[in-house]
């Protein structure tokens, strides 16, 4: 896989202009349910961020082309749900991730909206929670409004680390610039944990009025 890997960096590399194109493909793949579990999205964000950070590679060109394959491919990823229904939970090949299923059907159980808008964070049912959303009937204005907020956030929380690292063996006057995307990273984070510490105290009090 590594090898894959350090061949697709060197590609791009050499043909700057295939890196937005590439960049999509590679969150399209991510976000598509299972195809996602296959897919070293993370390593090659790094390795992207990286050749961001150097110079190489334009920011703005492979943001906007990552944020549409993320937001492209939990959509195909929600409408397979809303087409299939529940039968598709039950039948190959999700039916061999029985375990991530039953982990995605539960937080979305428990955090609604904010499972699909948290869900892109979390790797091992980040491929599944768009599906699971089209089959419990999730409404679409509300499920893309999650989806489209999510991808604008995590696509460059995902190329931050490989930029930083460029940046900061680069040159040490980025220093402030690179302590500010920390610190940008950091609230975000910050934010989902405190959204989902809220949801779950206020469920709590509705499971004891329900006892």
């Amino acid at each position: 896989m590594d090898h894959y890997i350090t061949e697709i960096g060197q590609f791009i590399q050499a043909n700057q202009a295939w890196a937005g194109p590439i960049t999509f493909l590679l969150t399209l793949g991510e976000s598509l349910v299972l195809v996602g579990l296959f897919i070293p999205a993370t390593a090659l964000m790094l390795l992207t961020g990286g050749l961001i950070g150097s110079g190489t590679l334009d920011p703005w060109g492979v943001i906007a082309w990552g944020i549409g394959g993320a937001i492209v491919g939990d959509a195909l990823s929600y409408w397979l749900g809303r087409w299939a229904g529940p039968g598709v939970l039950r039948r190959w090949p999700l039916k061999q991730q029985r375990t991530g299923v039953a982990r995605a059907r539960l937080f979305f159980y428990r955090y609604g909206f904010a499972s699909v808008l948290i869900g892109r964070f979390l790797g091992p049912i980040r491929s599944t929670i768009p599906t699971v959303a089209g089959v419990m009937g999730m409404a679409h204005a509300r499920f893309q409004l999650a989806n489209v907020s999510s991808a604008i956030l995590w696509l460059p929380l995902m190329l931050a680390p490989g930029y930083i690292t460029a940046r900061s063996l680069g040159a040490a006057e980025n220093a402030q610039q690179i302590a500010m995307m920390i610190g940008a990273g950091f609230s975000v984070l910050l934010g989902c944990g405190l959204l989902l510490a809220m949801m779950r105290k206020r469920r709590q009090p509705a499971r004891r009025r329900g006892n």
